[in-house]
């Protein structure tokens, strides 16, 4: 029919691309739909999502075919002018299908670990591109990946050579002139898929939030626009207003001294529970730490069991959280007190963030010491550390033991080079280590001839929460690194006189059902629920605390077992203060929600469409009414937010001293 109104080539030719792309974007999202859609939500639910996703679609085809048809409105630079154009324009479609289809593999990455489409957060990473890239080599098969894209992409190509030809032979001695005006009505409609509205306002990415459900709305998304589009929101923000206006809910919620000047500073005086002994602290920052896969929950795969031990002779916290998933944003919620509530860039890359009050500079008379296994750079955790006054720093190049992969030496090497600096130490210390093996690309050390993995059926590894069988080793020899760790350092005479603090750095998603109630599973509660413990056999009387508690509270706490005065600037309270209520964690994630969990509640909400939600979170039945529930609400919606403004205030007005 074209044909036949003497449409120019290149117009046909757009058509016959334009079809194409259209098949390439609605097979990756019915591939979205069939890999990961919730057993809640059937396809006829899911239609006005796909409807939205054909307009999202359709805007990005038109930015890729746009070139061709305004480039050709002059003959000669039309493909079809010569076999030059021709080969020009199918290597210029070549490489735009490479970028698509490589931002479609990565978001169906991104969505089986996180659940979520492709954000600019994973910029974060890719400012770190040789240890990324080194852990993709040494974790996926990388190079069979690539080569499969290529060879997509090839095969792409050769379609659009093909389709080219085909328009040639429709269109052989139809003596078909060339006409601007329908280049002219091509381009202005491609520019109306572009806007994708009638209205007077073009479709935004906030459009998708309409659905009121987050996956609805991720179905809608491409991972084009929701990589682009929330590139502006990795600049830092806050509204002092708003963190003025949340004060009186923040100090009332975080039992602040009752004054009207606008400031979380405290100067703590040592109390009555204070160690006069001046006891050392090894504060050990555990990699993927997860709550629901350990030993202490329960679980029947008993991955954990010398940690499980070690909790029944220290002060254990059995409900801590961490603020948000990643590990530098847990070193920068335990240094800072302050959950990184910066929603798509990390805080430890951002230069105005980078400056903060730290309680460790308090210690007066203690030697500062770090242990990381490999390179301190990666996600500038060498930027934030630089806070500590007079820290000594043991990496990647002050290692004697070979590197294991791209996290630098194994946990167990890292944990034997601490205890032997430990040993020589002749001044009371404090001392931060940060682990790395249990992590992507899960390897052990070959000559670790006495640690023994185990094989445990799939189908038990999926039940209890584990991914795979190279996880579940992993997450044990973590264990058996602990173990280690700990009888060496028994052996020597500082142990009498140390408090080891052990702290998950985030958590791991996962099915949590067979240990806890349906929130941790439903509402992702596992990304950030980790074990925490106080363990000094010697100084500390053993507790297991139910109660919910962060990873901002570890440090007040620690300084609150110290017998020295100390200042706290931020939101983290002390644990074992007796006069201490309201048990929180506040939570929030790079999707959008944020939320509070109580001891008896999840509440969370959506920052970008209203969706307030309350779970229980224990397994017993609650007993509220209609209206209690609907009290409970209100107040946890108030805080919730109180806590978010304050937060995003805070990491960049908490100016180290």
């Amino acid at each position: 029919m074209l044909v036949r109104l003497k449409i120019s080539k290149t117009i046909l030719w757009v058509v016959r691309l334009f079809l194409i792309f259209v098949l390439i974007f609605s097979s990756f999202r019915m591939a979205t739909f069939f890999a990961f859609h919730p057993d809640n939500l059937s396809f006829g639910e899911l239609i006005p999502s796909f409807l939205m996703g054909v307009r999202y679609d359709l805007r990005w085809i038109s930015i890729v075919l746009l070139p061709i048809v305004l480039l050709s409105m002059f003959p000669k630079l039309s493909p079809f002018y010569s076999s030059k154009t021709k080969k020009w324009w199918t290597w210029y479609l070549a490489i735009v299908t490479f970028i698509i289809f490589f931002f479609f593999a990565a978001d169906f990455g991104n969505f089986s670990y996180n659940r979520t489409r492709l954000d600019a957060g994973a910029l974060n990473f890719v400012e770190d591109a040789n240890i990324s890239l080194s852990m993709m080599f040494q974790t996926y098969p990388m190079i069979w990946l690539l080569l499969g894209l290529v060879v997509a992409v090839l095969f792409f190509r050769w379609m659009y050579r093909q389709s080219h030809w085909q328009v040639i032979n429709k269109t052989e001695g139809k003596s078909i002139p060339y006409r601007r005006k329908y280049f002219v009505i091509t381009a202005l409609l491609l520019g109306f898929f572009v806007y994708g509205k009638l209205s007077g306002t073009p479709l935004t990415w906030r459009d998708s939030f309409a659905f009121r459900d987050s996956f609805k709305s991720y179905l809608a998304l491409n991972p084009l626009q929701n990589f682009f589009t929330t590139l502006k929101f990795r600049k830092p923000e806050f509204n002092e207003q708003k963190a003025r206006e949340a004060f009186p809910v923040m100090a009332e919620w975080m039992q602040l001294p009752q004054n009207k000047e606008f400031t979380f500073r405290r100067a703590i005086l040592p109390g009555s529970r204070s160690l006069e002994s001046r006891p050392n602290i090894v504060l050990v920052q555990c990699e993927s730490f997860s709550m629901y896969k350990s030993s202490m929950s329960g679980n029947p795969l008993d991955a954990t069991p010398f940690f499980n031990s070690m909790t029944k002779k220290g002060i254990f916290f059995d409900r801590c959280f961490t603020p948000h998933f990643s590990t530098a944003r847990g070193l920068f919620a335990i240094l800072t007190g302050i959950p990184d509530a910066q929603q798509f860039k990390f805080s430890t890359r951002n230069p105005q963030a980078l400056k903060q009050h730290c309680i460790i500079n308090n210690f007066e008379g203690y030697n500062k010491l770090y242990f990381l296994g490999g390179n301190p750079e990666f996600n500038n955790f060498n930027g934030l550390l630089n806070n500590i006054s007079d820290l000594k720093m043991y990496t990647e190049e002050e290692h004697k033991a070979p590197k294991l992969n791209v996290w630098g030496i194994s946990d167990r090497d890292l944990f034997r080079e601490a205890n032997d600096i430990f040993k020589k130490e002749n001044k009371p210390f404090f001392a931060y280590i940060q682990t790395s093996d249990n992590h992507r690309p899960y390897m052990i050390p070959p000559g670790d001839s006495d640690f023994f993995k185990k094989d445990i059926p799939d189908e038990e590894l999926n039940k209890y929460g584990f991914e795979s069988l190279d996880e579940y080793n992993s997450f044990r020899y973590s264990d058996f690194c602990f173990q280690k760790f700990i009888e060496a350092a028994q052996k020597e005479p500082y142990f009498t006189n140390t408090i080891f603090v052990f702290v998950g750095d985030h958590g791991m998603a996962g099915n949590a059902s067979e240990m806890y109630p349906a929130a941790w599973t439903e509402q992702r509660l596992t990304d950030e629920h980790v074990p925490l413990l106080f363990y000094a056999p010697f100084l500390l009387q053993p507790q297991r605390r139910e109660e919910v508690v962060s990873q901002i509270d570890i440090l007040p706490t620690i300084a609150g077992m110290l017998h020295q005065p100390y200042v706290n600037t931020t939101l983290g309270r002390d644990l074992l203060d007796p006069d201490k209520k309201n048990n929180y964690a506040f939570i929030t994630n790079a999707a959008g929600r944020v939320g509070i969990i109580t001891d008896d509640f999840y509440f969370s909400t959506n920052l970008n469409f209203p969706d307030d939600q309350l779970v229980p979170v224990k397994k017993h039945e609650l007993h509220y009414s209609t209206q209690q529930l609907d009290s409970i609400r209100k107040k946890l919606s108030v805080f919730t937010l109180a806590f978010y403004e304050t937060a995003k205030y805070l990491i960049m007005n908490n100016k180290k001293d």
